[in-house]
């Protein structure tokens, strides 16, 4: 997987979600540990957004340490994506999700909560995946991946940095609201697409409390 697969991915989640334009990634993206230590980044993470704030300017650095590329580089899990590059593939996912909505909602001055940025990445990593999936499998839904996002997955308590609870209240309302996606996807209509599409991009406008509130009722 090249560099540049960060911008397919960002342009993946642009037509899923029907958003305008946001920053190029590419530019952005910063693969030396040493550098972002010398930021006072000390999270022991592969993938870390960087945010910092002064009066009315937003500035952002996307962290994806440079061996996961590498390694993707040798196994591209957008020609083929399997047990073997899923991880990898999930991380820059996950900081390419992260750089997207930070971008996106600074655009609209839209606050963001570190609950909120990850429930979506947990939700984006789904939808991403399932996409290239079903490209890939000539349109066969893939059924084991919500078990393979959601249920075969631990917390490392060291990346966490004290945000155990926090992941884990994403990851649980993520889990819930994919099943529903995965329903509505497993259906296979063009009208479910379209409903489904529709759902999606409704949630990536709302609130924090307006998407909690919508699992808790429908998922």
């Amino acid at each position: 997987m090249r560099a540049d697969t960060l911008t397919t991915l960002q342009n993946t989640l642009a037509q899923i979600y029907d958003l305008p334009a946001t920053p190029d990634v590419l530019q952005f993206l910063l693969t030396d540990r040493a550098c972002i230590a010398g930021l006072g980044v000390a999270r022991a993470s592969d993938e870390q957004l960087i945010v910092a704030q002064q009066d009315d300017m937003l500035s952002l650095g996307l962290f994806i340490d440079a061996q996961v590329l590498e390694r993707l580089a040798r196994s591209d899990p957008c020609a083929s994506l399997t047990q073997h590059n899923l991880a990898d593939y999930l991380t820059v996912a996950e900081g390419v999700s992260h750089f997207v909505y930070v971008a996106w909602s600074a655009t609209f001055d839209k606050p963001v909560t570190l609950l909120e940025l990850e429930l979506q990445a947990e939700v984006d990593k789904y939808v991403l995946c399932a996409w290239l999936l079903r490209e890939q499998g000539a349109g066969r839904f893939p059924r084991e991946l919500h078990r393979a996002l959601f249920e075969k997955v631990r917390i490392d308590p060291l990346a966490a940095a004290g945000r155990t609870v926090l992941y884990q209240t994403a990851g649980d309302y993520a889990r819930r609201f994919c099943r529903r996606v995965a329903a509505s996807l497993a259906r296979g209509t063009d009208s479910a697409r379209r409903d489904l599409l529709t759902e999606l991009r409704r949630f990536y406008r709302w609130s924090q409390a307006h998407k909690l509130r919508h699992i808790e009722r429908f998922a």
